[in-house]
């Protein structure tokens, strides 16, 4: 009898110690919710290191990281607005009249927040400080600054605010691109004297050895800050606004920020 009694403890302990196992691995690997609604997010894989595609077609990239992170529990987002991340390939001059028709539900895609753009589509809070600056090839002295960009040909990007820069300079010659390594590709050819694009991007591609015999200008020609477009009253933008909040405060941004760019990430502004 008291073998018996001993064997029914034991059989008990064996499936409580389970069952705690069983909770302690959905803490730490919480299940995807079937009932989470997708939610549909614009890119523009060609901006690296903001987000790019892999040799498997997987996408990567600080955007794509940041966009994850949200939807993650940690986060916030996906418990209060129940959405999953369903990411949509988009050329970058598409996504504010993708935004205005509402085929999606938000892009990501180093979309710099700006008074033009808030008349038509809405933004999260900043998510990332950036600036535009001159590249030019490495044996390009003459280049300095932006007065020095007068009358020279100058590569953009369509759609972009580099795009819309280059048009206030003074009898400039202005070749438009869909992709940052179509204009490289054209500065280094010597079609174009000098390209204007975001810094981060052209310093990370540099650094890495993606981009050789081109070099960024010292200076910043502006002060930018980049963040998630929305249709305008999206009903998720006070989610997303939320979630950005707590990747800032919990040490999540950081640490992806430094995954991205090996230092410590800038103040960044509440609107």
């Amino acid at each position: 009898m008291v073998k018996l009694i001993n064997f029914k403890w034991q059989q008990l302990i064996l499936s409580l110690s389970c069952l705690l196992l069983i909770i302690a691995c959905q803490s730490l690997y919480p299940a995807t919710n079937p009932d989470a609604k997708p939610l549909k997010v614009a890119t523009d894989p060609t901006f690296v290191p903001f987000e790019f595609q892999t040799a498997d077609s997987k996408l990567e990239g600080f955007d794509i990281d940041l966009m994850n992170a949200l939807a993650s529990p940690a986060a916030g987002i996906a418990k209060v607005a129940g959405f999953a991340v369903q990411f949509e390939s988009l050329p970058f001059d598409g996504m504010i009249s993708t935004l205005q028709a509402k085929r999606v539900d938000a892009a990501i895609s180093g979309i710099t927040i700006t008074a033009e753009r808030l008349k038509t589509i809405a933004f999260s809070r900043p998510y990332f400080k950036a600036g535009l600056a001159i590249t030019v090839r490495e044996d390009n002295q003459n280049i300095k600054d932006f007065n020095s960009l007068k009358g020279k040909k100058i590569a953009v990007q369509i759609g972009s605010t580099g795009a819309d820069f280059a048009k206030t300079i003074s009898n400039a010659k202005i070749s438009t691109f869909n992709s940052g390594p179509e204009f490289f590709q054209d500065l280094l050819n010597g079609n174009v004297d000098a390209v204007v694009s975001d810094a981060f991007a052209t310093l990370y591609a540099i650094k890495n050895g993606k981009l050789k015999g081109i070099r960024v200008v010292a200076d910043l020609l502006t002060e930018e800050y980049y963040g998630i477009a929305m249709p305008k009253n999206s009903p998720h933008l006070d989610a997303i606004n939320k979630g950005i909040a707590t990747l800032l405060s919990n040490g999540n941004y950081k640490q992806i920020y430094q995954k991205w760019f090996d230092t410590e990430p800038p103040q960044l502004p509440n609107s």
